[in-house]
């Protein structure tokens, strides 16, 4: 299903591990994962400080999920020193706001483009606390934000990777 998704699109997949890859990109992912870890390799890498100049010259899309969500935010409800936010949107995010790793779950969300409910995936899920006044938010669970958007980024609080359902990406490659 997802090969059908990106044939569709007309767009080329590749692994940014480096400032140069990223260069080649209009839109890229940031996944899941341990948000502070993949900060601190951004970091090292060189690829945060390049990847935040493309956001400030507002020149590519990017999808935050889980991890990615929290780097996306412009501050945390517990700050931390070892994380580097990109402050791309305008969001607070708290992290681990659905319990710890044997609490993750799936739930079936309203995501405000979809007819039908989108099954969500959830494992020490962040949730976003606070969004200023562009960011749209497209779904929440229990008045946790678990969706945003604005402008090109989509902030998510679940891992749509782990479904067979390729509309959060879909969605993602129309804000190309």
């Amino acid at each position: 299903m997802f090969k059908q998704v990106f044939q569709k699109s007309k767009n080329t997949v590749i692994l940014v591990k480096d400032s140069h890859a990223l260069e080649q990109v209009d839109a890229m992912v940031l996944p899941g994962g341990e948000s502070t870890t993949i900060s601190k390799n951004m970091v090292k890498s060189g690829l945060f400080t390049a990847l935040k100049k493309r956001i400030d010259n507002k020149d590519i899309a990017v999808m935050g999920t889980c991890a990615g969500c929290v780097l996306l935010s412009t501050s945390l409800v517990r700050p931390s020193d070892d994380i580097e936010l990109l402050k791309a949107m305008d969001i607070e995010v708290q992290r681990n706001a659905f319990g710890r790793q044997c609490e993750s779950f799936e739930y079936p969300i309203v995501f405000s483009s979809f007819k039908e409910t989108y099954p969500a995936v959830f494992i020490r899920a962040p949730a976003i606390t606070k969004t200023g006044k562009n960011v749209q938010i497209l779904a929440t669970i229990n008045e946790k934000i678990v969706a945003a958007r604005q402008n090109r980024f989509l902030a998510l609080s679940f891992h749509p990777e782990l479904t067979m359902d390729a509309r959060i990406h879909s969605y993602f490659l129309e804000l190309l």
